[in-house]
């Protein structure tokens, strides 16, 4: 496990440090609402060379980027209800793609995850700083 502590101001240094340790393309996003996970994953993706306007897809519940390296997902999945809600946004199909594939909110789908995958959870500290950890998880094979 790897953990960084930063300010809000800070983030851009995080998001190129935390680039250089991902594996796969598939990033989970934990933390309460407020944390910080929309302006971690804003700098990560410009990181990732997306110079689209980035926000966070809660209505639309995926928001799709360019870069020169491919498209880019973006899931936010807080306001998901069900499996099949998951399953009719094609929710595996990005998964599978090869591209990158970011979610917030991950705990709605993680059923559906078979893939190496990075977990990234952020919490807010006492003085405002922030506490970030990645974790790698690999799993085996999807339930069925």
């Amino acid at each position: 496990m790897t953990g960084f502590t930063y300010k809000l101001v800070e983030v851009d240094a995080i998001a190129e440090a935390l680039q250089k340790n991902l594996e796969g393309r598939i990033v989970l996003l934990y933390g309460e609402l407020g944390v910080g996970k929309t302006t971690l994953l804003k700098a990560l993706l410009k990181k990732l060379g997306v110079q689209d306007q980035i926000s966070s897809p809660t209505y639309a519940l995926v928001h799709e980027y360019s870069s020169k390296n491919g498209p880019i997902f973006h899931f936010d999945c807080y306001r998901l209800k069900s499996s099949e809600d998951a399953e009719m946004l094609g929710f595996t199909e990005y998964l599978d793609s090869g591209n990158w594939v970011f979610i917030e909110w991950p705990e709605k789908v993680e059923f559906l995850l078979d893939q190496t995958y990075n977990i990234l959870r952020l919490s807010r500290n006492a003085d405002n700083t922030r506490t970030l950890n990645l974790k790698i998880e690999r799993t085996i094979a999807r339930p069925t």
